[in-house]
C-alpha cells in the first residue's frame, strides 16, 4: 500500500494526557505512517514540550516537531505542516483524540482499490472522559454524490478523519485563513474542482468532546467563519440563497442560545445518537 503522512496541529491549551493518547494511537496504527508532522503553533508550556521532545527522540525517523515561533492560526499552520509532508497521502489528526487501530488501514485500502478517490473521511463516536463509553455519533454521508448535496449546508467530512491527497489540496490553493471555517472551506474548493471523495461507513476515530466545545462553537469567530464559507459557496454558484441564509441563521440561533439549548441543538440535529 502507498506510504501516508500525518499531519497534526497543536497550540499551548492542549491537555497533555489527551495529547499523549492522542500520538499512541497514530503511532500504533496496524500499518503504521513513516513521516508524523507535529506543527506546534506558537509557544507551548514546558510539559508539553518535554512530551513531544520524548516521542521525537523515540521515534527520530518518524515524528518531526516544526515549531512556530508565533500562534498564526489552524490554517496557516496547516500549510506550513504541509510543506513538510513527504508523502501525497496525508492523514490528518486532533491533539485530543483516538484514531481506532486500523483506520489508516481501512484509508489505504480504499485509496488502493479506487484510484481517482482524493478525500477520504468516516464517522466519529463522541466521547467526554471514556473512550469506550461514546454519547453520541456523528455519521456523515458516503457517496460523492450524497457528500456534495451535503456540503450545500453542513461541512460533509468528520475533519479528523480525513486522509486526502496533499497534491490535490496544494492545487486549489490550500487553507484559506477562515476561522472556525477552514476545513469547510477547502472542502468546497475541492468538491467545486470536481475531486472525487468519499467516507467509509465505519468510525475512523473516537473524538473528546466536552461542553466546552459547545461554548468555544458560540463565537461571533464562529459565525464570521461561517459567513465568509457560505458566501464563497453562494457567491460560486455552488449553493443557493436559501442554503446561504439556512446555514447563517442557524450558527446566529447557537451563537446567541443559553449552554443547555445550544448542547440540545447540537444533540438533536446535528448528531446521530
Amino acid at each position: 500500500m502507498e506510504a501516508y503522512s500525518v499531519l497534526m496541529s497543536i497550540y499551548r491549551q492542549e491537555n497533555p494526557a489527551h495529547l499523549s493518547l492522542a500520538l499512541e494511537s497514530m503511532m500504533e496504527q496496524s500499518i503504521p505512517t513513516n513521516d508524523f508532522v507535529i506543527v506546534c503553533d506558537g509557544p507551548l508550556t514546558a510539559e508539553l514540550d518535554n512530551l513531544l521532545d520524548s516521542y521525537a527522540k523515540r521515534h527520530p525517523n518518524v515524528i518531526r516537531l516544526i515549531r512556530l515561533k508565533e500562534n498564526v492560526g489552524i490554517g496557516k499552520a496547516a500549510n506550513i505542516g504541509l510543506s513538510y509532508c513527504k508523502n501525497d497521502l496525508v492523514a490528518k489528526m486532533d491533539g485530543d483524540d483516538i484514531s481506532v487501530k486500523n483506520r489508516c488501514e481501512m484509508q489505504l485500502a480504499r485509496f488502493a482499490e479506487k484510484k481517482e478517490l482524493t478525500v477520504l473521511g468516516g464517522d466519529i463516536d463522541e466521547f467526554e472522559s471514556d473512550a469506550e463509553k461514546p454519547f453520541s455519533r456523528r455519521v456523515v454521508p458516503k457517496t460523492n454524490e450524497s457528500i456534495r448535496k451535503f456540503a450545500r449546508r453542513r461541512q460533509p467530512f468528520n475533519n479528523m478523519t480525513v486522509m486526502y491527497r496533499r497534491s490535490a489540496v496544494e492545487k486549489v490553493g490550500g487553507y484559506r485563513d477562515f476561522r472556525r471555517s477552514e476545513d469547510y472551506d477547502l472542502y468546497l474548493r475541492l468538491l467545486q474542482a470536481n475531486y472525487y471523495t468519499e467516507n467509509l461507513d465505519a468510525v475512523l476515530v473516537k473524538a473528546r468532546v466536552d461542553l466546552g466545545a459547545f461554548r468555544r462553537r458560540a463565537s461571533f469567530e464562529t459565525l464570521k467563519g461561517c459567513v465568509r464559507s457560505r458566501w464563497y459557496a453562494l457567491r460560486t454558484g455552488y449553493a443557493s440563497l436559501w442554503d446561504f441564509l439556512f446555514c447563517v441563521c442557524g450558527e446566529t440561533v447557537i451563537l446567541i442560545s443559553p449552554d443547555p439549548l445550544r448542547h440540545w441543538i447540537y444533540n438533536r440535529f446535528l448528531r446521530n445518537k
